[in-house]
């Protein structure tokens, strides 16, 4: 009796070891040494599901899709890995991974942000210190731009709303001029009639013409500047390995 109660549990006890050990992630490690990259991805995903607090199979899974280029998958799977990191070390690779994602997506601004906060994890590699350098260097010759498609929707939303009240407005003035009228004779006409009134706001063609050769003037001078400055192929250094 006692001898099948050893033998129950240790059934037990390599069920449950074989359970908690994962076969998924060194078959998707060797998987992609082999440069299958999709079925790496496939397995790693597999390990993830089972064990979604293990950041390595997320970080795993973001180099594998960043190597069949899908950029933006992989920056999921680097913040997750990011967010399941126990160590500093840990933490260091998967942000100057996705560094290296915003940097071929050309979001310089959210990159020189992420490989910033790579080096607050180790502030000694020299390789995320060359593409913390190199993407600043890239943003101040690409400044992102500004949102003016909010600003002119808004603007156009102002306009609108002041037409309805200059309509209004002419309403209310038209029925007061003729509130006015009543009782004068009809050839009690305004004596400037006939004269052309002045525009507010108006501007003449040659004082247009001027303002739009300075615009394009100064918009020369900044694309010369621009090309001057321009970074010249410099490479961004590779992903990191676990």
């Amino acid at each position: 009796m006692n001898k099948i109660l050893v033998y129950i549990m240790l059934f037990v006890a390599a069920t449950i070891y074989a359970q908690d050990k994962d076969a998924y992630l060194p078959k998707a490690n060797k998987e992609f040494a082999k440069k299958k990259y999709a079925d790496a991805e496939a397995d790693y995903r597999i390990s993830e599901s089972k064990f979604p607090k293990k950041a390595i199979s997320a970080y795993n899974r973001g180099n594998a899709i960043y190597k069949i280029d899908q950029p933006e998958d992989a920056a999921w799977a680097y913040a997750k890995a990011i967010k399941d990191a126990k160590t500093r070390a840990e933490k260091h690779k998967a942000y100057h991974n996705l560094g290296n994602v915003y940097m071929k997506a050309k979001n310089y601004e959210q990159a020189v942000q992420t490989y910033k906060n790579a080096l607050i994890n180790n502030p000694n590699d020299e390789q995320t210190r060359y593409n913390y350098a190199l993407a600043k260097l890239y943003l101040k010759n690409n400044p992102p731009k500004k949102d003016d498609k909010k600003k002119d929707k808004d603007k156009d939303k102002n306009k609108d709303k002041d037409k309805d009240k200059d309509k209004d407005k002419n309403k209310k003035d038209d029925k007061g001029d003729k509130d006015k009228d009543k009782g004068k004779p009809k050839d009690d006409k305004p004596k400037d009639k006939g004269q052309p009134k002045p525009k507010e706001g108006g501007i003449s063609k040659q004082r247009l013409q001027n303002l739009l050769d300075a615009v394009n003037n100064e918009e020369k001078k900044v694309q010369d500047k621009v090309n001057k400055n321009k970074v010249k192929g410099k490479p961004v250094k590779t992903e990191k390995d676990w």
